[in-house]
């Protein structure tokens, strides 16, 4: 578990609040090798100012210097001063009186006095990790926009303000260093994020508690955190993602910050963003002319889609959303009256659809690769009497095929070379390459970033040493980073 200092400039400045035996001086952490062991370290920097080159900067500057987690980054800092200009999370505004057209508030933490604008200050915070941040925002044009968003210094508070200060200092303080210690110390400390509220998880609760042994069996903590848990990012030194990854929703948030504090993260955001978008995913395989169905981008100010798609690829086609996932937002049309009909509903949702042509097999191939090495081989098997693995009912209910677990060894060359290919286009993470094989030909259908591992499944061959090899591939990076 780290530990944990508070650096202000003057032990008056601390007057107010409880004592700590973790407030230091600023001067005393700038000292050269001050407070510089190789033990973990959380410093909440609230110096008076954070300009360039002030006794506030160099704390973060040293603090990163030695390997400790600093809240504020000085990239965070230089953010604040160069960029202050961003899209306003719009959250809650609308639940702000009519005749309201200014707003002065104060974040702290990550939270404000206002209820509303909790989930938007959140957000804020995610952005630019500052102790306190002042906020003034105008209404122009009936949309809220940013006026000033600046970090304070704690020391001006007023006695109200201060209450809230300490309020959500002890919040986040509770997050970040006060969890129970472990029974057992470890070397490095990792974090595991998944939602509990997710309904196709990429990994069940039987794999997460494999990876928690795998972890402990080689000297690191690996705790689960949820969607809500942002703040204790800096208690850790990796990130495992172990929920579906997207642009838009929480897990690329993490990453994100989890990057921007030095974490060792997987996967990273690079990795997400070609991922997820099929769109992308697709154009990145044709240029490097790897082997994929027949495929088209398809856009609705094209008059003509629906014509030159039927010509180049054919009837039956498969369309498929850029972002979907678990087999969710592809459908199998026949004619052209369906084509039309669908595309008209996920052109609703996307300027762009993926149009492939339809290759029936019996089962899709799943390579997963680490660090641009095949670690494992699954055959998924299409659902009874469907043409996907997932078959998404309308009652809710999910079904899917059946599947088999091989050594890669027996594998066809063919296909583990496609996804090797494939795979390495994307990066070093970890990845689930889905496979088509024709004739004895491979066919890459997607690359995946966050790859289903689900006990009993794609572990069946190599049982934990599949846990272990992931697990071990983080300490590796992690000791790389000299954390």
């Amino acid at each position: 578990m780290a530990r944990f200092l508070i650096v202000t400039d003057e032990a008056g400045d601390w007057r107010p609040y409880l004592p700590s035996e973790n407030m230091v001086l600023v001067n005393d952490y700038l000292d050269m090798g001050a407070y510089s062991d190789n033990g973990a370290t959380q410093v909440i920097n609230l110096c008076r100012s954070y300009d360039y080159l002030s006794s506030g900067y160099y704390c973060s500057l040293m603090a990163e210097a030695r390997g400790h987690r600093v809240l504020p980054r000085v990239m965070t800092i230089n953010d604040l001063s160069q960029d202050r200009f961003f899209s306003l999370p719009q959250t809650g505004l609308d639940k702000l009186p009519a005749d309201t057209d200014v707003l002065a508030f104060k974040i702290y933490f990550g939270h404000c006095d206002i209820p509303a604008l909790e989930k938007m200050c959140r957000k804020i915070f995610e952005r630019f990790t500052v102790p306190v941040l002042d906020m003034k925002l105008q209404k122009v044009a009936g949309k809220w926009q940013i006026e000033k968003v600046e970090p304070f210094a704690y020391q001006d508070l007023s006695d109200s303000e201060q209450d809230s200060f300490a309020q959500y200092l002890e919040v986040f303080s509770q997050k970040v260093w006060r969890m129970p210690k472990p029974s057992k110390r470890y070397r490095y400390e990792m974090a595991m994020l998944v939602d509990e509220q997710e309904k196709m998880p990429p990994s069940d609760k039987g794999a997460l508690k494999r990876f928690v042994k795998a972890a402990n069996r080689i000297g690191m903590d690996l705790k689960l955190i949820g969607p809500n848990d942002m703040a204790t990012l800096g208690e850790y030194d990796g990130l495992f993602i172990r929920s579906t990854t997207n642009i838009s929703n929480f897990t690329y948030r993490f990453a994100k910050a989890a990057e921007k504090m030095g974490l060792v993260v997987m996967d990273d955001t690079e990795s997400i963003m070609k991922c997820t978008n099929k769109v992308f995913l697709t154009e990145l395989l044709n240029h490097n002319k790897v082997p994929m169905p027949k495929s088209m981008i398809v856009k609705a100010s094209d008059p003509d889609w629906a014509d030159n798609l039927i010509a180049t690829i054919g009837l039956p086609v498969v369309l498929k959303v850029p972002d979907g996932a678990f087999s969710l937002g592809v459908v199998k049309v026949k004619t052209r009256e369906s084509l039309l009909e669908q595309a008209e509903i996920t052109f609703g949702h996307s300027a762009l659809i993926l149009a492939q042509e339809f290759l029936p097999t019996d089962f899709d191939w799943r390579i997963g690769i680490l660090n641009r090495q095949p670690i494992f081989a699954c055959r998924y098997y299409m659902s009874r009497g469907h043409w996907q693995i997932y078959q998404h009912h309308q009652s809710g209910r999910v079904s899917s095929g059946s599947f088999d677990t091989l050594d890669l060894k027996t594998v066809p060359k063919s296909v583990v070379d496609a996804a090797l290919k494939a795979a390495n286009l994307i990066g070093d993470g970890f990845y689930g390459v889905d496979l088509k094989e024709i004739d004895g030909k491979a066919c890459i259908i997607e690359v995946n970033d966050n790859p289903s591992v689900d006990h009993g499944v794609e572990d069946l061959f190599l049982g934990d040493l599949l846990y272990d090899r992931i697990m071990t591939e983080f300490l590796r990076r992690i000791q790389l980073r000299g954390f």
